[in-house]
């Protein structure tokens, strides 16, 4: 076995360099010279020595893999630096990504019939933004496409995978809260 601090620095450069999630499978294949369990503790490893130093970025879990992450309270600060403006999302769109996200995979008549509205237009910017995309055809007549979220909706919500989408139970606790 080989010196795990090793193998913890390397995948410290790999997730600085890349600036997109990297899964366990992709360091993996990147570090071939270590078993998958080896890349895996390693990650996770690294992940909990970022969560106790309390330092400005960390490791975090997102969009099933690991990335490095300024923390929530810079982003002020980091947004005049990148000139980036968050996402903004009209109520239509976060009511059709709702339902896309917790549904999938759904088809446009789907995200209507739940809506009660057209939602073509808000679907197509959507996917404009990355989003949402096609998943797949519906078996019905006319064969609709059936929309899925992407992995950018992962990052841009901080999200690990859908099991972490929030439950209706939570939802309705930060209503009353």
């Amino acid at each position: 076995m080989r010196l795990m601090p090793d193998l913890k620095r390397i995948i410290e450069a790999l997730l600085f360099t890349h600036g997109h999630p990297l899964t366990v499978r992709e360091l993996a294949d990147l570090l071939p010279e270590w078993s998958r369990e080896e890349v895996a503790k390693a990650a996770e490893e690294l992940f909990q020595e970022y969560e106790e130093r309390g330092v400005s970025f960390k490791v975090e879990r997102i969009a099933g893999g690991y990335q490095f992450r300024s923390r929530p309270e810079y982003a002020q600060w980091i947004r005049r630096l990148k000139k980036v403006r968050p996402i903004k999302l009209s109520r239509a769109a976060m009511e059709a990504l709702a339902i896309v996200a917790y549904r999938q995979p759904v088809s446009r008549g789907e995200v209507e019939e739940i809506r009660g509205v057209d939602s073509g237009w808000v679907l197509g910017s959507l996917m404009e933004k990355g989003l949402i995309k096609p998943v797949g055809r519906k078996e019905a007549p006319g064969r609709p496409l059936l929309y899925g979220t992407t992995k950018k909706f992962l990052e841009v919500f901080g999200l690990r995978d859908l099991k972490d989408l929030p439950t209706l139970q939570e939802i309705d606790a930060l209503k009353e809260g």
